[in-house]
């Protein structure tokens, strides 16, 4: 899933840095890209700010962007963030009919977000959810496949435990390292876990 994110494009909008978690499952993101300054890492992480932070409350309850100024501030880590010289932030969120979510969280020091600007960062991030979306056009036969080698099985116990070729083996595990864009059948099956297909 590498080349997602349009890192200088992202760096002309958000100069002060951004966080994008992209196609979040139960709790966690299937990719994330944190490029936000490390003081603020540290003071977020250390205070466990997540939890008080409306920014991410906005961007599981909406699409589209907005301002942090837009938002109210009732546990005060806009503020925090200001301290650091982070004046300016914004929030965007997409989702698809199938539930899965992605946000991203953008900063400046110098002045607002346009309205161009958060257009530019709900397509860019629409654009990389879509990207990152799992291939919807594996067969149950390559999703079995990869289950077993995801559970450690060898081709000969793969194709002994499904009555078929190791030959039929290998072309379901190409096919499917083609579909998912992975160099290995192990790689594949890492892939598939961690879009939950299998």
């Amino acid at each position: 899933m590498t080349g997602l994110v349009d890192t200088e494009r992202l760096g002309q909008l958000a100069p002060a840095g951004h966080y994008i978690a992209l196609r979040i499952g139960f709790a966690f993101p299937l990719e994330e890209y944190n490029h936000l300054p490390k003081a603020w890492i540290d003071i977020y992480t250390s205070e466990r700010l997540i939890l008080d932070d409306s920014a991410i409350r906005w961007a599981y309850a909406n699409e589209g962007a907005t301002r942090w100024s837009a938002l109210e501030d009732p546990h005060g880590v806009f503020a925090k963030a200001r301290q650091l010289r982070l004046r300016y932030g914004a929030v965007a969120a997409v989702a698809d009919v199938g539930g899965a979510r992605s946000y991203g969280i953008y900063l400046r020091e110098d002045r607002e977000f346009s309205d161009r600007e958060l257009a530019v960062i709900v397509e860019m991030l629409g654009k990389m959810h879509s990207d990152a979306a799992p291939p919807s056009n594996l067969t149950q036969a390559e999703i079995e496949v990869l289950r077993m080698v995801k559970n450690g099985y060898r081709l000969k116990q793969i194709a002994h435990a499904l009555g078929v070729t190791e030959g039929a083996i290998k072309q379901r595990l190409k096919n499917a390292r083609t579909k998912l864009g992975a160099n290995t059948a192990t790689q594949a099956a890492t892939l598939a876990a961690g879009f939950g297909l299998i």
